[in-house]
């Protein structure tokens, strides 16, 4: 198949699970269109990742902006056989107190209030990716690619609405511990590194459960990799899962996916 009909099945094929071929970066990355933006994001999501084998990283900024709380978190980590990194923004209704931060449900933000976003994501030092969008939940996800959360950093750039909500989310980051001369102000545009969290990590609750989540992860990245490695680039590879095994294409595009579901059951 040419490249431009490997892309064209490739959507038509993830975008039911709510994701898109990336080509330039040999990625998969979200859809702005998906039907994880329905369930919003709730902590609840952060908490019970570990046990759907994603172990992240995690970093949520929450400030007040326009009479609202908003939130734009951050991550970066294993998600199941693909490493990858996510910036979420959400906002809730009115102005929330501190102490129903943790608490509060947050919902996606509407297409108008998109903000252009882009991140480079590295591996020890070494780049993976790059990608930049306007989007609620910009993502991305190199397939058969392991790492740790603590050996990834990712640099962020966020171009907000005006330059009082770009005061507004530096501040918030300052006051998270972030130190102000390595976060980049310019006109309405954050740009910063998320290396080393400055939030407690749900995960660091369950030990246990997130090694053997790690485990299981390193594991199935070897067998994904030893299974299409006739194949140079993650498209083949997935077209291979696709047509060969397609419980194993299924499982590789579920992330997210029983984290929504999740709180969905939880809300009825």
């Amino acid at each position: 198949m040419s490249p431009c009909a490997q892309k064209k099945l490739l959507d038509e094929l993830m975008q039911p699970f709510g994701f898109l071929s990336c080509p330039q970066q040999n990625i998969i990355t979200s859809d702005i269109d998906s039907w994880q933006r329905t369930f919003g994001y709730t902590r609840l999501f952060d908490y019970s990742a570990p046990h759907f084998k994603m172990v992240f990283d995690c970093e949520p900024v929450y400030f007040d902006y326009d009479n609202r709380t908003w939130l734009i978190e951050f991550w970066k980590g294993q998600y199941g056989i693909s490493c990858g990194a996510e910036i979420g923004i959400y906002r809730a209704d009115t102005i929330l107190s501190p102490d129903r931060l943790t608490n509060a449900r947050f919902e996606s933000i509407s297409n108008s209030l998109m903000l252009p976003l882009s991140m480079q994501l590295f591996y020890q030092g070494r780049p993976l990716f790059c990608i930049g969008q306007t989007h609620w939940w910009l993502t991305g996800f190199r397939p058969g690619f392991f790492a740790y959360p603590q050996d990834l950093s990712l640099r962020i750039s966020i171009t907000f609405l005006d330059r009082e909500m770009a005061d507004s989310f530096a501040d918030a980051l300052i006051a998270k511990g972030y130190c102000p001369y390595d976060i980049e102000l310019c006109s309405a545009s954050v740009a910063f590194t998320f290396g080393i969290p400055h939030s407690f990590q749900p995960r660091c609750k369950r030990p246990f459960v997130t090694h053997m989540a790690q485990h299981v992860n390193r594991i199935y990245c070897r067998i994904f990799n030893k299974i299409t490695r006739p194949f140079a680039d993650c498209y083949e590879q997935i077209l291979y899962l696709y047509f060969y095994l397609p419980f194993a294409f299924r499982r590789l595009l579920r992330m997210k996916r029983h984290k929504t579901q999740k709180f969905h059951r939880c809300r009825r």
